[in-house]
């Protein structure tokens, strides 16, 4: 077992050296020309992070080939993927090399701690499974937070909507100015009206850009929003005063939501008592007595 192991170890080190010395070539090729013909201005620590980062996700981005994959799955996991809000073109690759990479990094991990030893066969299978699960799980997880933070922004946004087109401007105009002022509060949603803004700029309808968006962004509330924007614009009713009674509705939402999970505390609360609070209380309070009956009854007993 010990000789398969080392084994493994030294066709992955081979394996890793070869696609490092063929991925990183270029890199090393500018090095080269750095030293020769040195600058004047150094690189930053951000844009060294940056290209480090880069050079990685390209030796990733190879391991993907490996993988099986079909059209529908491929699509798929690219929803996923804009939902995460990650809509580059090699998101799909990273994600799939990842699926390749994690689980022999753990099985990596596995045999160098000494794991594997227990019971090799149960612990490789664990890893590889694990591995190739976990990019999923962190994928949804990541698509949970972003949906939870666009829900939560979203009434801040319909004020703000509200505000500029009471001012003057026009839908179109109040999205692109909202997207612009909320960046840094909501970057989430103004992420997703901004990509509104520039497909409405590129020709697209605006009901369609709005439709779009809320298909991509998997927010129940985005989407019920989108419904009631276009069926406000058939039938000519006022989209500001459309927009701040949404902005109401989703915030007596919230509170009703806060509401629920305060009630829900007192019956989550009857396990703990029941399997922890309320044996420590009887311990306390029965213990002594029945130390004393034990006492008194071996007294009688002599």
């Amino acid at each position: 077992m010990g000789f398969a192991a080392f084994t493994f170890l030294a066709v992955f080190l081979l394996i890793a050296s070869a696609g490092l010395l063929l991925f990183y070539r270029e890199v090393m090729v500018r090095r080269i020309s750095e030293v020769i013909n040195p600058r004047r201005e150094q690189k930053s620590l951000i844009s060294t992070i940056k290209q480090t980062g880069f050079s990685i996700g390209n030796v990733v981005e190879r391991f993907e080939q490996v993988m099986p994959k079909s059209e529908k799955e491929v699509s798929v996991i690219k929803q996923r993927l804009a939902r995460a809000g990650f809509r580059d073109q090699s998101a799909v690759k990273l994600f799939y090399g990842f699926k390749v990479v994690t689980p022999l990094v753990l099985c990596l991990v596995a045999m160098v701690t000494g794991l594997a030893s227990l019971s090799p066969f149960f612990v490789y299978v664990l890893a590889l499974g694990l591995g190739f699960l976990a990019p999923d799980f962190w994928l949804g997880r990541r698509i949970d937070a972003r949906q939870k933070r666009i829900q939560k922004g979203l009434p801040d946004v319909l004020d703000l909507l509200v505000i500029c087109m009471e001012a003057g401007l026009s839908l179109d105009q109040a999205t692109a100015r909202t997207a612009q002022e909320l960046g840094k509060a909501h970057p989430d949603i103004c992420d997703e009206m901004g990509v509104v803004v520039l497909e409405q700029r590129a020709g697209r309808a605006r009901s369609d850009a709005w439709k779009v968006m809320g298909e991509r962004a998997g927010v129940d509330s985005l989407r019920n929003l989108v419904s009631m924007l276009v069926q406000t614009e058939q039938f000519g009713t006022s989209i500001a005063k459309m927009l701040r009674v949404h902005a109401d509705t989703l915030r007596t939402q919230r509170v009703q939501m806060v509401e629920e999970m305060a009630a829900k505390t007192s019956v989550k609360l009857v396990f703990p008592l029941v399997f922890f609070i309320f044996p420590a209380l009887f311990l306390v309070t029965l213990g002594p007595a029945v130390i004393i009956m034990m006492e008194s009854f071996s007294k009688m007993n002599q």
